[in-house]
Formats: C-alpha cells, sequence, structure tokens
C-alpha cells in the first residue's frame, strides 16, 4: 500500500512539474494550441535555399520539422499553403522599440547661468552625464502593440532595442514582436553595448562640440583602463564598473551626431580610429553618405547597419525654386538608392534596418529601390535576415528557418521582392498575425 502511494505522488508530481506556469492561464486548455503543419509551401529557409512543396511544423513557438517528406504529426493543425511562400521574419538591428525614450527637460535658458560642470546624476556614477554605461533598456523594456503591429505588417519579427541617449548608451536588447507578456517576448536581454558622438539629454556643458565627444569618448577608455587595476583612492564608479562589463558584446556606433548630411561620412572614419586605439571593431550605424567614400569605408573592416531612408524628389519645376537645390543635393538624391549595392559589390559586411524611415509600411518598397539601383536579391534577403542575427549573436535563435528556433516566418502571396507581391501573415513565436 505505502508503494501505491508513492507511486500516485510521484506521478502527481511529475504532473504539476510539466504544467508549471508562473502566470495564470484563462480559458480551456487545448494541447493543439501552437501546433501547426503548413503544407504545400514554397519555403526559402535561409538565403539561397529554396525549398518546393515543402511542410513546416511548429510547435509551442518553435519549428520542429522542415522539408520535403515531413510526417505530418496527427495532433496538428494543417494549413494548405499550396501557391504561397514562406520567408524568415527580417530581424531589425537598430531601434528602440519598446523603451520610452528619455527627454531633455525644457526650461528657459538662461545664457547667464553658471557652465554646470559636473554631473548631476545621483549615486556612484562617473562625472560625465552623457556616459550611460549602466543604461540597461532590457531592464525597462515594455510591449508596445501599436508599434509591434506596425513592424509586423512590415514584416519583421525582432529587433533590437536600445536607449538612445548619451555619448555610451549602455546595453540593448534582443526582443521578438509577438503580442505576449514583456517577459516571454525578450530573445536576449543584454546583447548588445551602444555608443555616439551625441551627449543626449544630458544637462552639463561639456561636451559642447565633436571634438569633446570624441576626447570624452577616448578619456572614458584610459579611465576605465585604470580603473581595472581597483584603485582605492578611486573607490566604486559604477559608470566605469559598468562600461568595463559591456566590451564583451557587439559595440554598436551611431555615427550621426545631428542629422545626417554629406559630412556625417567622415564621422565612420573618426569612430573607426577610436575603435582602432583601444582595440575595439565597432558596428558602424551608417548616415546614408557612406557610398561616396566607399573604400575608405572598407579599409575599417567593420560591419554596418544601412538604413533606407533615401531622400525625396525635389521640386525643381519651378526656377526660383530650382536655383536653391544644389548640385550635390541632385547627386545625393540620385545615388542614395545605391548605397546597399555599393557595399554588397565592395563586399562589405552589413544589414538593413528599418531605422531613420519617416513610415515603416515604406520598408519593402524602399528595399525593392535598392534592388532596381542593383542590390542583389540574395544579398537583400541576408540583409534583413541572416545577417543582423549574425550581427547580434543570435543566430541561433532566429533569422532563418530550422528546427529548434524560433517559428518566425512570412507567408506571401509570391517572391517576396517582387513587385506585386504582398505578405499575407507574419508568424512570430509561433503566432499567426494577418496583414493588413
Amino acid at each position: 500500500m505505502k508503494r501505491w502511494k508513492l507511486l500516485l505522488l510521484s506521478c502527481s508530481w511529475a504532473f504539476v512539474v510539466q504544467a508549471q506556469n508562473t502566470f495564470p492561464v484563462n480559458g480551456v486548455a487545448d494541447n493543439r494550441s501552437g501546433y501547426y503543419a503548413l503544407t504545400n509551401a514554397t519555403i526559402v529557409t535561409q538565403p539561397g535555399t529554396t525549398l518546393t512543396g515543402a511542410t513546416l511544423v511548429i510547435k509551442d513557438g518553435r519549428v520542429v520539422a522542415v522539408g520535403n517528406g515531413v510526417t505530418v504529426p496527427k495532433e496538428a493543425v494543417v494549413i494548405d499553403c499550396k501557391g504561397k511562400y514562406i520567408y524568415p521574419s527580417f530581424v531589425d538591428a537598430y531601434s528602440d522599440y519598446g523603451v520610452q525614450q528619455p527627454q531633455r527637460q525644457q526650461g528657459q535658458f538662461n545664457f547667464f547661468a553658471a557652465a554646470q560642470l559636473t554631473s548631476n546624476t545621483k549615486g556612484a556614477f562617473g562625472w560625465n552625464q552623457a556616459i550611460k554605461a549602466d543604461a540597461n533598456a532590457g531592464s525597462i523594456f515594455t510591449v508596445d502593440e501599436a508599434k509591434a503591429r506596425q513592424l509586423r505588417e512590415s514584416g519583421f519579427g525582432v529587433v533590437s532595442t536600445h536607449i538612445k541617449d548619451g555619448i555610451v548608451r549602455g546595453t540593448g536588447a534582443v526582443v521578438t514582436l509577438a503580442s505576449e507578456r514583456d517577459n516571454k517576448v525578450i530573445v536576449k536581454e543584454k546583447a548588445t553595448a551602444h555608443y555616439s558622438f551625441s551627449k543626449g539629454t544630458s544637462t552639463q556643458s561639456y561636451p559642447s562640440s565633436l571634438m569633446g565627444s570624441i576626447a570624452l569618448l577616448r578619456q572614458t577608455y584610459y579611465d576605465a583602463a585604470w580603473y581595472k587595476s581597483a584603485p582605492k583612492t578611486e573607490g566604486v564608479n559604477m559608470s566605469l564598473q559598468a562600461f568595463n562589463g559591456i566590451q564583451g558584446l557587439p559595440q554598436i556606433f551611431d555615427i550621426i551626431e545631428r542629422g545626417a548630411d554629406h559630412t556625417t561620412k567622415w564621422n565612420a572614419l573618426r569612430a573607426d580610429r577610436i575603435g582602432d586605439e583601444f582595440g575595439v571593431q565597432y558596428i558602424l550605424k551608417a548616415s546614408g553618405y557612406e557610398y561616396q567614400r566607399i573604400q575608405d569605408m572598407k579599409a575599417t573592416n567593420a560591419a554596418f547597419i544601412l538604413h533606407l531612408n533615401f531622400p525625396q524628389a525635389m521640386d525643381v519645376e519651378d526656377p526660383n525654386d530650382a536655383r536653391f537645390v544644389s548640385l550635390a543635393d541632385m547627386k545625393h538624391w540620385e545615388m542614395a538608392p545605391s548605397q546597399p549595392a555599393a557595399f554588397e559589390k565592395a563586399g562589405i559586411p552589413f544589414c538593413i534596418s528599418a531605422t531613420e524611415l519617416r513610415d515603416t509600411k515604406q520598408f519593402l518598397a524602399q528595399l525593392r529601390k535598392a534592388i532596381e539601383y542593383g542590390l542583389s536579391e540574395q544579398k537583400a534577403l541576408e540583409a534583413i535576415t541572416t545577417a543582423p542575427a549574425a550581427m547580434l549573436q543570435v543566430s541561433n535563435e532566429v533569422g532563418s528557418i530550422a528546427v529548434g528556433k524560433w517559428a518566425n516566418f512570412l507567408v506571401t502571396n509570391g517572391p517576396l521582392f517582387a513587385e506585386k507581391t504582398t505578405i499575407l501573415q507574419n508568424w512570430v513565436q509561433g503566432n499567426k498575425y494577418a496583414v493588413k
């Protein structure tokens, strides 16, 4: 009798462990929930690999089988995708999705006020407010369904997000765009480290120029190296401590200081020289003008994050208006869409982001425009799937359709880059979202 009681107790415990959930679940349980088989589809599992008449099986948000001749589980919900195409959902390596951005306090400017020379940040932090190495986007991230919907309808399933504030901006997180709880969508909490030449919301007087920003960043590297020796005279400096702690992450540098123009391309070289000085290889977020010095960009050995915010056509119909449009602006309007193709031709590694676009709904249209200007379709797909996943070091989770990875994929009515093709569905973590 005692043996039977122990057996019953062990079975009950196994059931509890299997069913355990830290959040309550409302509604009637359905063992088939999240178990699907999409059959008879043309599946592009990754750039360069296409399966025709194939089957994709997903369960509990993950891919469990993909290929030809896959046995359809009898428990799965079968969806016939004859005539449809399946692609990996896009990955955006640069965004601020789900992270509230700090705003500089608005106040009446007083020309005669004393300069603010020291930081007003409370705590054992460094002396300059623009060094925010301790910032952690993952700790303040929250799902934003409205923005998630916009990005999903443009084809994205995963984004890297961070706090766009300061010269050293702390860590960014990689998250999915699923309509789930915050804790369910974080793929990697501390995934990237971020930098810029802009001091952001800092009210401190220094730095007040690009030269000052460069000097401050270089001094921070020197101070952080010194702080590793645990000098007794310094005590605890949480800014330098955090700075040293993020050096092992992918290092992303936004080179745009105060809006992009033809001079901004030089910031890529300035950032790269800082990296060379301290043994850091940055991933550079481009300004859009780098094609003008493409060999210099290649010499940095950096990977780039390119945007598709190409300049709009200028109104030169009226001669009085035309005389205010420079030849340089006209050339940039003509050449800017060729930047991704120029990077591909030069063999410079890059990914493509929706950042800087006024309307994310224009992403695919702008990407197709870049293809018209010479970017190959395979490289275009790579730049929005496998390349950003590799840069963010999350290729084991997203970026392609493979067994064990998150079930993030698009269902389209034709080849992705064909002019008349539309995205019908975007599946994120195994959840289906219809695209309107």
